[in-house]
């Protein structure tokens, strides 16, 4: 007979601690038989959540809790409210993770059961973690890599749109590059074509697309909002995270971004998984290769690639890969205002960086060529028309103001971090590199993608000449103390170099 779970009363810790915590009596604790860090079944009517043991001996008394605000949303808890708890004994896909840390196969039971544990909550962070850094030890087969997708993808939400839906997706790794999708989807909308553009939040960069986005409008969409949306507009830039697909995809990308790891597998599961799961029909992906980037080597991103394509051929997605020159940032910024400031302007004027242009203009014509709606080897040119007319302009400012954004915002409007520092050039010459690794470290110790005014112009890229005393970079911070981090930072990681002709003289 089962035994009766005991009821304990309710209040609502108004904190935000990035996990569900439960607060305990001591006393209930060791009657419970957990201790701080255990995790606890939750039980209210007939949902059921987990939550992270927290004790303490003042804060709440015997026969009572406290749960966060996320908890009490979960399982519509009110103050004052009743639930049952009950210790988590050792979850049933246990022994399948143990087998993935050393490097074992895995069967598709084995990754289902993994998954659905990970989005119920019966993980904590170390066994989550420990899950991903074996990928960078064992990478699984492609057979597990299928398994790993499909499971993701059933344990959330499905959207079904009423025309094929089309979509791009870099893998990043280049600083600047998040900016490059606010001028790609205003010119595929803009052609007719579907592209409800959903992404992630920055994992290891200064910025991702939805941090960047949400400088000038929501990005936290509902799914009923976003098919709102694409049929008034054709295109919707949002953040996936709320909208419960693949939902373990954001659980492990907050372990990756705190690690700052991003296993290749993991990756393709995290964005296939999305995708299939957004109803992406025809998907372009962008891999950046290039000295500093994510994939620093063509042959990588050519491995990277095959992944992708045979990945996507099993979930009848149609894909085509781009590897792109990632050697250098995309653009002149980095950092989520910044960046947006840099694509609004590219797209008022039909002129900016041609780094920055030319990649959105490149993705937006193999979108526009893979959807069968312009012929192969004339997606490019057609792309470049809708940009040069105003026509993707109009339709970014139709797409901003759906979000809730203002869509006459200026780019000088865009707030930017209130501190700053100027690195000049020590001599007359040219620059001769730019180190995508140390832009990036820069850019986060300012602040980036936190702190949205935070990060860094380039005055100068490679080949620029440049004279004494001209501006080579400048930092942007909100927090002084940040900005003077990243000054001191800036002579050890010698973000960019110029060189004149003399290199020495001798004797």
């Amino acid at each position: 007979m089962e035994q009766r779970v005991k009821e304990y009363s309710v209040s609502v810790l108004d904190l935000n601690f990035g996990k569900p915590i439960v607060v305990l009596n001591e006393a209930d604790a060791r009657e419970l038989g957990v201790t701080p860090g255990n995790i606890l079944l939750i039980i209210h009517g007939d949902k059921q959540k987990t939550g992270v043991v927290m004790t303490t001996k003042t804060m709440v008394n015997k026969g009572s809790l406290m749960v966060t605000n996320e908890l009490a949303n979960a399982l519509g808890l009110k103050e004052g409210g009743a639930v049952g708890i009950k210790p988590l004994s050792i979850p049933p896909s246990f022994p399948a993770l143990k087998k993935r840390l050393k490097g074992e196969r895995l069967e598709e039971s084995h990754y289902r059961e993994i998954v659905k544990d990970v989005v119920e909550g019966v993980y904590g962070e170390a066994e989550i973690a420990a899950f991903l850094v074996s990928q960078l030890f064992y990478e699984p087969t492609e057979e597990e890599l299928t398994y790993l997708i499909k499971a993701m993808v059933e344990t959330g939400s499905r959207i079904v749109f009423e025309e094929p839906a089309n979509d791009v997706h870099s893998v990043g790794g280049v600083p600047g590059n998040s900016k490059v999708a606010l001028i790609t989807v205003p010119i595929v909308a803009a052609s007719g074509l579907l592209i409800p553009k959903t992404s992630s939040r920055a994992i290891t960069s200064p910025a991702g697309t939805a941090d960047t986005v949400e400088v000038l409008a929501r990005v936290d969409l509902t799914i009923d909002e976003i098919k709102d949306i694409v049929k008034k507009t054709k295109g919707v830039l949002a953040w996936g995270g709320k909208l419960n697909l693949a939902p373990a995809d954001d659980i492990f990308v907050n372990i990756e971004r705190r690690l700052a790891i991003d296993p290749i597998y993991q990756m393709v599961a995290s964005i296939l998984s999305k995708k299939l799961a957004m109803g992406i029909e025809r998907l372009v992906i962008d891999i950046p290769a290039g000295r500093g980037a994510k994939v620093q080597e063509v042959s990588k991103a050519d491995e990277m690639a095959g992944i992708f394509i045979r990945q996507a051929s099993k979930m009848n997605i149609a894909l085509k890969v781009a590897i792109t020159y990632g050697g250098q940032p995309i653009g002149l910024t980095t950092g989520p205002a910044l960046e947006a400031r840099e694509a609004l302007s590219a797209l008022i004027t039909g002129k900016g960086s041609r780094s920055l242009v030319d990649k959105a203009l490149l993705l937006a014509g193999l979108v526009l060529e893979l959807s069968g709606r312009v012929p192969a080897g004339s997606g490019e040119e057609v792309a470049r028309e809708i940009f040069l007319s105003g026509k993707a302009y109009e339709k970014f400012k139709e797409i901003i103001e759906a979000q809730g954004g203002d869509p006459n915002v200026k780019p000088e409007e865009i707030p930017i971090g209130k501190h700053s520092y100027t690195l000049k050039s020590p001599l007359e010459g040219a620059v001769t590199h730019l180190d995508n690794a140390a832009i990036t470290t820069l850019a986060r110790a300012c602040g980036a993608p936190y702190d949205k005014g935070a990060g860094v112009y380039l005055h100068a890229k490679v080949g620029y000449r440049v004279n004494k005393g001209d501006p080579l970079i400048t930092l942007y911070s909100n927090s002084a103390s940040r900005l003077e981090t990243a000054v001191n930072l800036l002579s050890q990681t010698q973000p960019i170099i110029v060189e004149g002709m003399l290199l020495k003289t001798l004797p």
